[in-house]
């Protein structure tokens, strides 16, 4: 353990040293640029991370943000419905795009060979998208069956249903993917003034990586980009959550053959000082098969098929959750109850040297592992300037990581996993008949 962690602390304070070069330009639009050369392959990875989430929703308009994640391929002034995607496999390239409660994140991998070409294909969708009412109808159905999915799926339903639980006040209230009723009744007023202030230029960071020149990148990006006008962007989240105090359950009644677990607490926003602290503690209790809930619940006790948890980044306080699926006959309140008990645990005992070093070594394997691909390198500064207001804060992981103590992961603990911040949503089986 401990020759293994002083290999990794090696190796890690060599590739810190070795920070990577990033290039950085704003566009007059107020569009900012983030460039990394990197020319081990003739590949781009282009990440274009805008600050618009389910977050800058409201009441009767939630699942917008997810909406124009659908709605961007869907044809613009220059290239028409599914062009984007036609065009970019035929030149050998591949994209994607994901929506979270904070932002929206379009994610391209091509030959360097077309990055004009995709840097002419983001600003045409980016400027001039085409709100065809046939194609809006077309997505909308599209949206609605995803709505229809995630209700079938005992994770998707369990979640939502714990997330409406722990947040009473603020926007994470809703699921990202919108309420049905609203997905029913957008409007083109409220399609097009999402659009306006969600893709807006100022409100966007675009991260280049690969095989480029951050020279032509800068060039290209003012001949294709710079044109757009700024608009205002969402404007702030104002809503607070007021503190829990006390905790909550919920249940859903469902037809399933097993029941399922999830317990939320209140955590802070991802760029708090406590941020690497709750990243150690989540190594320590939940993940993989060496940590304490995964030992106790699956290993010694089999009271559960699998266990896990963790937060994601987010820009407002956030949640922390676990997931427990108990095995066949077992009652969720034991399981529940083992739970408990690991949690009680690290609260009033503390975790150990050799755990603390161990959740350092597996968090910062994984961190540079992510460094060593050119998407890794992309998402990871487009995350760190979203996420923690500055790219630059991810060269100083290791550091931030050494400085947690055991003390520091004990009082996380303490703070947030208690029972007035707690909350728990089981999902408790029904036989098909009785749930029809």
């Amino acid at each position: 353990m401990r020759i293994a962690g002083l290999i990794l602390l090696l190796y890690a304070a060599l590739v810190a040293g070795q920070q990577l070069d990033v290039k950085t330009h704003t566009l007059d639009n107020g569009m900012k640029l983030l460039i990394h050369e990197d020319h081990n392959i003739p590949n781009v990875a282009l990440y274009f991370f805008f600050k618009i989430g389910s977050r800058n929703e409201r009441p009767g308009a939630t699942g917008l943000s997810h909406f124009f994640e659908h709605m961007m391929f869907n044809g613009a002034k220059k290239y028409g419905p599914k062009q984007f995607d036609i065009v970019m496999e035929k030149n050998g390239g591949r994209n994607n795009a994901y929506t979270t409660r904070d932002d929206t994140v379009y994610t391209d991998w091509f030959p360097s060979a077309m990055l004009e070409q995709m840097l002419d294909m983001e600003a045409d969708r980016i400027r001039d998208l085409s709100f065809d009412p046939k194609m809006i109808k077309s997505e909308r159905e599209v949206v609605y069956s995803e709505r229809r999915n995630s209700e079938d799926s005992n994770f998707g339903a369990l979640d939502e249903l714990l997330n409406a639980a722990v947040f009473m006040a603020h926007p994470y209230h809703w699921p990202v993917i919108g309420w049905p009723s609203d997905i029913e009744s957008w409007t083109m007023d409220d399609l097009q003034s999402h659009f306006r202030m969600g893709y807006a230029p100022n409100n966007c960071v675009m991260v280049a990586v690969g095989d480029v020149k951050a020279e032509e990148v800068i060039a290209l990006a003012k001949k294709y980009l710079e044109p757009i006008p700024r608009h205002d962007p969402p404007p702030p989240v104002r809503t607070v959550e007021p503190e829990q105090k006390g905790e909550r359950r919920v249940a859903l009644n469902k037809a399933s053959q097993l029941p399922l677990q999830m317990i939320g607490y209140h955590v802070p926003r991802t760029d708090s000082p406590e941020h690497y602290a709750l990243e150690v503690l989540s190594n320590v209790l939940a993940q993989g098969r060496s940590s304490r809930l995964y030992r106790r619940l699956v290993d010694r006790d089999q009271l559960a098929i699998s266990v896990g948890g963790g937060s994601d980044l987010s820009l407002d306080p956030g949640q922390f959750t676990f997931t427990i699926q108990p095995r066949s006959g077992v009652d969720p309140a034991k399981s529940e109850q083992a739970f408990l008990e690991e949690i009680e645990r690290v609260r009033s005992a503390g975790i150990s040297p050799e755990e603390l070093q161990k959740a350092k070594n597996q968090w910062l394997a994984d961190f540079y592992r992510e460094l060593k691909r050119i998407s890794g390198k992309a998402n990871l500064l487009g995350d760190y300037e979203m996420f923690f207001g500055d790219y630059r804060k991810m060269f100083t992981v290791d550091k931030e990581l050494e400085k947690v103590t055991a003390e520091d992961v004990q009082n996380v603990a303490k703070r947030y996993f208690g029972p007035n911040n707690k909350t728990v949503a089981t999902l408790i089986p029904e036989k098909p008949e009785a749930a029809k």
